[in-house]
């Protein structure tokens, strides 16, 4: 038992510290605090200060990957999506079809198992909104990224949701019941949007009631904002769903009925990425061996799938070129080539139901971080170069 316990105090000095430290150390390289977070996690896991395979530190792990995906929902605003401009969302939609194309033809040539095609196509909009703080909202592949973004995001969910049935249940009477279900789900979700949207349409004032504006002293938006995630979560559980896409759903209820509170999404974020949200990524540090980075072929593999998820988004682009740039393009392919976070939850989903192997559940964690890495420093290198240029022609 003292052993125990003595772990345990290592673990949560540890934790603690990483907690404390990443965002230093992320300023100082100019990097996210997420890859930080990973990398100090996988040392830690190196020197044996951390055990992911702790209950406590898995479960807390746990809560702040579907917290993450709840977040996640808080930057989808259906009211927003359902006002994009036709020609964008036409452009959006064939340049995701051209995305999954283009990940299955890659799939194909490197002979890599199917799942590939789904995680090559990943789009996550959480970096982009970093991107937003570096360089305001009026750059046009910058927002151009967050409307089409969106849009990927949720088929990313979805497919999420499928690919984790289907690796549980296999291709069997169970995966159709269950994909049955969730399109259930999906269709009840939309009348309880469209309901909420006549209700608060009639009774605008039930919004503040429920998430106050003003002299909100009990925190309630945070309590009414919490009770929506825990039950979309519960409701997950007894549905037999993926989780995740409950929490996913539960983000974009408040994202879509209660934005008259500017700054909620901002007070969620705040406790999630200075809490449950560092743990998870530590967490999946501690699990990566570092010992992995001396085998050349899983280091080779994780450049590969790297060049091939930047390639595919580039390439899909090209549909974009009469609204950007050449330049533009390129920003706006490295701006959806960094799903950090759905990236390594699919691939620990892949790697639980064995349908990966251990080496390419590796080499995709190391892909991942290599990929917000590249993909960050190359949009500041290019799009600074282009402020700089711009401000000496005027």
């Amino acid at each position: 038992m003292e052993h125990s316990d003595s772990n345990s105090i290592y673990m949560i000095f540890t934790v603690a510290t990483i907690i404390f430290t990443s965002p230093y150390i992320a300023g100082f390289v100019k990097l996210p605090t997420a890859p930080i977070e990973i990398v100090l996690g996988a040392i830690a896991g190196y020197f044996s200060f951390l055990k992911p395979s702790n209950d406590i530190f898995t479960l807390m792990a746990e809560v702040g990957f579907f917290y993450l995906m709840f977040l996640a929902g808080t930057e989808v605003n259906l009211n927003i999506l359902l006002k994009l401009e036709k020609k964008v969302f036409i452009k959006g939609s064939i340049y995701l079809l051209i995305l999954y194309l283009l990940s299955l033809f890659f799939v194909r040539i490197f002979h890599l198992p199917f799942i590939f095609t789904f995680m090559f196509s990943l789009i996550s909009v959480g970096l982009i909104m970093a991107l937003f703080k570096e360089f305001g909202k009026d750059e046009k592949w910058l927002n151009l990224a967050m409307n089409i973004g969106v849009l990927g995001e949720l088929l990313s969910i979805v497919l999420l949701t499928i690919v984790a049935s289907a690796l549980e249940n296999g291709l069997n009477e169970e995966f159709v019941k269950s994909i049955t279900l969730l399109f259930v789900f999906m269709s009840t979700i939309f009348l309880i949007f469209r309901f909420f949207k006549v209700i608060f349409w009639w009774h605008p004032e039930w919004k503040n009631f429920l998430i106050p504006t003003k002299g909100d002293k009990d925190e309630k938006d945070i309590r009414t904002s919490m009770t929506i995630f825990f039950l979309m979560v519960a409701l997950m559980f007894i549905l037999h769903l993926e989780i995740a896409f409950g929490a996913f759903i539960a983000g974009v209820f408040i994202a879509t009925f209660f934005e008259h509170k500017e700054q909620l999404p901002h007070k969620l974020a705040t406790f999630g990425f200075g809490f449950l949200i560092p743990i998870f990524f530590i967490h999946i540090g501690s699990m990566f061996e570092l010992r992995y980075l001396l085998i050349k072929k899983l280091v080779f593999e994780a450049i590969i799938i790297t060049i091939v998820m930047i390639t595919v988004r580039f390439l899909a682009s090209f549909v974009l070129k009469k609204m950007l740039t050449l330049k533009e393009q390129i920003l706006f392919a490295l701006s959806h080539s960094m799903p950090l976070t759905l990236l390594i939850a699919i691939a620990t989903l892949a790697l639980q139901y064995k349908a990966i192997m251990e080496f390419h559940y590796y080499a995709l964690v190391l892909a991942s971080l290599i990929e917000v890495i590249l993909s960050m420093g190359s949009i500041m290198l290019i799009a600074k170069k282009t402020h700089s240029l711009s401000g000496t022609e005027s």
